[in-house]
């Protein structure tokens, strides 16, 4: 379970890196354009739900790690309030990831449509979808462990694992996407 969520996550975070690669080259053309214009006009990005996210991935690698612990020590009721904590912090990042969406009122269709536009979507779409495969990670996690495999504390590791790369890879995301635009 725990490589088989290490190979995983190297995946996925390959893909992320070759997108936000993309975004950064997109950019750079954009920027060195006659017409230097990246971000469309009249958008703008609010910051306070980007970094809000930024910062709700403290908690969560800290309640996934405790999970770990609790697992270890066979404190069921603790594992059980660490991961369901988890689980509800990363709907609230889902949240605030659709304030942004409902904020920004970026263009999809194909007239309005630019590099951004496309790319934006494409790369926080990406991040919210590790986003609920790691919810139902949690899901599964709390099921199987509070289900009595209490001796199965591999999948509570590679829970904690999974949060941490999400972690990691949202980093890069918020400083490429939101902080450097």
């Amino acid at each position: 379970m725990f490589v088989g969520t290490a190979v995983g996550c190297v995946a996925a975070g390959s893909l992320i890196g070759a997108m936000l690669a993309l975004w950064m080259r997109l950019r750079t053309d954009a920027l060195h354009s006659a017409r230097a214009l990246w971000i469309p006009k009249g958008i703008k990005v609010p910051m306070v739900p980007a970094n809000t996210m930024l910062l709700a991935f403290i908690p969560i690698c800290v309640f996934s790690q405790w999970a770990v612990y609790a697992a270890r020590r066979d404190a069921r009721s603790h594992t059980a309030i660490a991961l369901g904590l988890v689980g509800i912090i990363g709907l609230a990042v889902i949240n605030a990831q659709a304030f942004i969406y409902a904020r920004m009122k970026l263009a999809v269709n194909a007239k309005a449509a630019t590099a951004f536009n496309t790319m934006f979507y494409a790369l926080t779409g990406t991040f919210v979808l590790l986003l609920i495969v790691g919810i139902g990670f949690s899901a599964i996690t709390a099921f199987r462990y509070l289900g009595g495999r209490t001796t199965d504390r591999e999948i509570v590791s590679a829970h904690a694992l999974y949060w941490y790369f999400l972690s990691a890879v949202f980093f890069a995301l918020w400083f490429v996407v939101y902080v450097t635009k």
